[in-house]
């Protein structure tokens, strides 16, 4: 069955502003290139979407990058992209969809469907998906920032229980940032 997977960039003291990281270089655009490539679908909340959608798709039109920036742009651009939003009506990116089911309906569809990784890529699903336990893995780039305010992962939805991870590698990127790979406990 495939693997539902979130993936986040967050300060050393658990915010998920993008405008407070260390700014995305080369390396971490691979680290979250090669990440895609696992994936064939990725999930997005309004918010998110419209932080990803169209400045990834217009880098990989327009190759206004580096050589990586423009690969992880490519990779983007190519995956089908599924949108959850109550105010949408339609998106004009040939590869996204609107959500026509729950979410929860939506991802245990797609689980049972054959297909690659299933990438979560929006606080707010990963919160509810959490709270459903519906992700097998977490990925977390811990940044060597203090930010101090902005969202935090669980601010949508409050777990009802503590989830236990397992950790399963990491890795150091050379602007000090850490990614560290989890899956959910059995």
């Amino acid at each position: 069955m495939r693997k539902v997977i979130f993936a986040i960039n967050m300060s050393a003291d658990g915010y998920c502003s993008h405008t407070d990281m260390v700014a995305a270089d080369d390396e971490l655009h691979k680290y979250f290139a090669d990440l895609l490539r696992n994936g064939d679908v990725l999930l997005y909340g309004r918010v998110t979407y419209e932080l990803m959608v169209p400045f990834w798709p217009d880098v990989a039109r327009d190759q206004s990058e580096s050589e990586i920036t423009n690969e992880f742009a490519l990779v983007f651009d190519s995956m089908e992209k599924i949108l959850f939003s109550k105010t949408w009506k339609k998106v004009e990116d040939p590869h996204t969809r609107l959500a026509k089911e729950s979410l929860a309906d939506e991802v245990i569809s797609l689980k049972k469907k054959p297909g690659k990784d299933i990438l979560v890529g929006s606080l707010s699903l990963a919160s509810q998906l959490s709270e459903l336990h519906l992700i097998d893995e977490y990925r977390f780039v811990i940044h060597p920032v203090i930010s101090g305010n902005g969202p935090k992962l669980f601010d949508a939805v409050k777990l009802n229980e503590r989830l236990r991870l397992d950790l399963l590698g990491s890795e150091t990127f050379e602007s000090g940032a850490v990614a560290l790979r989890y899956r959910k406990s059995v």
